[in-house]
């Protein structure tokens, strides 16, 4: 049954029918619950692409991702990005990935939002200056940004508390001893690297202990990067006797240089990573600090930039969930 024969059977016009099965508020209660029963008792249903015509939309959501090699292997990656489909398979939407060159990915997203081919785009590793941000918001087009920026006007974000994150692990190592704590960072314009560090920082100071700056590395977001960084720690005299890294991709290469230098992890030295290591270490037993459902944190974000589309303030939607600390065999006492 198309439109057309639903409004004969109903004796509605078929802009009526249209605007009740659409939701729209000038169709009373009473006239849209006989649309929507009449619909379903015949089977009825509307056609995508014509509703979308109708409505202005395209029933789809974005993301511009200037994908690395490592990220097609990035289960947190992949965990969220799940999470976003299915969300919105529920809905009869579809997610599309745009993966560009860091270079023209500010270009990217203005060819997007000028030929409206999306709905509304999750702006993932946001920067502490952020010109996609800052362009959406220009604009006034639908966004929901995968962390946070330094910025002034209000905008949708979701996140973990880096903070609060990092501030676990110090805190473990110095409860254990430790004082001579080293910090392996992602690159620093990298809104979450620098938060990161600047928590860690400031939790050293607060125990009255200042980091080494030969034990602060950043620019780590792969495996060989973050294997090379515990390699100078290790040239180190006198070396940490426990080391931060605050993500995932580079920890797996740490814990591996480690490995190589024949050290026993949690009594040579300790080592806590930010994001799980396990599937690609043969079961390494790593203490880890852990951000909890990530699929479920992707579909947050779908319905938080569903929220926008509908109206909903930017300012009114501003997630922070907690990252949590689980212990593992790679953390000991420090030494003395």
């Amino acid at each position: 049954m198309n439109l057309k024969s639903l409004a004969l059977t109903l004796g509605m016009s078929k802009t009526t029918v249209s605007r009740a099965l659409n939701g729209y508020p000038e169709v009373s209660l009473s006239t849209r619950e006989r649309v929507l029963a009449a619909a379903k008792e015949a089977g009825y249903e509307a056609n995508p692409m014509a509703r979308s015509l109708a409505v202005g939309r395209t029933n789809v959501f974005g993301i511009i991702y200037p994908l690395l090699p490592s990220d097609l292997g990035d289960p947190m990656f992949l965990s969220v990005v799940g999470g976003m489909a299915s969300a919105l398979e529920k809905s009869k939407m579809n997610l599309i990935i745009a993966p560009v060159s860091p270079q023209n990915e500010l270009p990217s997203y203005q060819q997007m939002v000028r030929g409206r081919r999306v709905d509304g785009l999750v702006v993932s590793r946001t920067l502490v200056h952020d010109e996609r941000i800052a362009y959406l918001i220009k604009q006034g087009f639908p966004f929901v940004a995968h962390g946070r920026t330094e910025l002034a006007q209000p905008y949708a974000w979701f996140d973990y508390d880096n903070e609060a994150g990092i501030g676990l692990a110090t805190d473990r190592l110095l409860g254990l001893g430790h004082r001579r704590v080293a910090l392996i960072s992602a690159p620093l314009e990298l809104n979450f690297a620098l938060q990161r560090k600047n928590g860690f920082v400031a939790r050293m100071r607060a125990a009255g202990l200042e980091p080494d700056p030969r034990h602060l590395v950043d620019n780590t977001l792969d495996r060989r990067s973050g294997y090379q960084a515990m390699q100078l720690l290790l040239a180190c005299s006198p070396r940490p006797s426990a080391v931060i890294v605050d993500n995932h991709l580079s920890g797996v290469g740490a814990v591996r240089a480690l490995l190589d230098a024949g050290l026993s992890i949690g009594r040579d030295i300790s080592i806590i990573v930010w994001g799980s290591v396990e599937d690609t270490l043969n079961g390494s037993n790593v203490t880890t600090i852990d951000q909890p459902g990530a699929s479920a944190a992707g579909a947050k974000m779908v319905e938080m930039l569903r929220e926008l589309v509908g109206g909903a303030q930017p300012s009114a939607l501003q997630v922070l969930w907690q990252p949590v600390l689980l212990p593992g065999s790679s953390v000991g006492p420090g030494p003395g």
